[in-house]
């Protein structure tokens, strides 16, 4: 049945490398759904035919599909913990050259508060964030820089101050918090994951997945971990099972492997 969703699913994969099959199907569906009935195209057939020879139409699906919602040091008491106890402790187990990655780093918003973490206790120039995410458009707003003010809402003012210039009703990030970090594109799903990381930065984007393809994501972090070192993960999610995988609860919102 060409308008049937697991037709649509299987075809989206092989455009895309995207399994929709990992993630909720209800909540998924009606996205999808939505972004069908703006366009007034009719049926899963038609769309997957103009995102297979339209650039615009399927860059578009990527977009909006891998959803993009972030913001510089969002929940500012976690990042008051990573700061104040977090990153002093990783520095004083592994030294001064650590391995970062921020997995699903949409805009940037999340390596650029990294950077910015970090510059209250290492110099810039020993600063380096891995960031990768699925959807290339993102990377490249992130590459560029430009945030709303909504979005900086949360910084410090003393970094604000010190890493952002006002650019129109926009943002610019620093060249030199820029310059730390490497962007990348990744899919959680399938690609091979890095190792020896002493931090994982992955928040608020594993609760649009089901429960088996969170457990997957969770034991990848855990192989991509250095002995003691620590996954940060969202407000909006917790690890059930963090015990049966391996990991040492440190709060509510970091993990470490032993």
């Amino acid at each position: 049945m060409a308008y049937d969703y697991e037709y649509f699913k299987k075809e989206v994969l092989s455009l895309t490398g995207i399994d929709l099959s990992c993630y909720k199907e209800k909540q998924m569906k009606r996205r999808i759904d939505t972004l069908i009935a703006k366009h007034k195209i009719e049926g899963y057939d038609k769309y997957v035919y103009g995102m297979k020879n339209e650039t615009a139409l399927f860059d578009e699906f990527v977009n909006y599909i891998t959803i993009n919602v972030s913001e510089f040091y969002r929940n500012p008491e976690q990042w008051k913990l990573m700061d104040e106890q977090i990153i002093p402790e990783l520095i004083n187990k592994f030294g001064k050259n650590l391995k970062i990655w921020s997995a699903a780093c949409s805009t940037g918003d999340e390596p650029y508060s990294l950077v910015m973490a970090f510059s209250k206790h290492l110099p810039l120039g020993n600063i380096k964030i891995n960031a990768t995410d699925l959807d290339k458009q993102v990377i490249a707003k992130a590459k560029t820089g430009l945030y709303s003010e909504k979005s900086i809402a949360a910084v410090p003012d003393d970094l604000k101050k010190k890493y952002f210039t006002q650019v129109g009703p926009s943002y610019k990030i620093a060249d030199e918090v820029k310059a730390r970090v490497e962007f990348k594109e990744h899919n959680l799903l399938k690609d091979t994951y890095p190792t020896d990381c002493h931090l994982i930065v992955c928040r608020n984007v594993l609760i649009y997945f089901t429960e088996e393809a969170k457990d997957e994501v969770f034991r990848k972090y855990y192989k991509s971990l250095a002995s003691k070192g620590i996954l940060f993960i969202g407000s909006t999610e917790q690890i059930i099972n963090y015990k049966e995988i391996g990991y040492d609860r440190k709060s509510s919102f970091f993990y470490q492997k032993p």
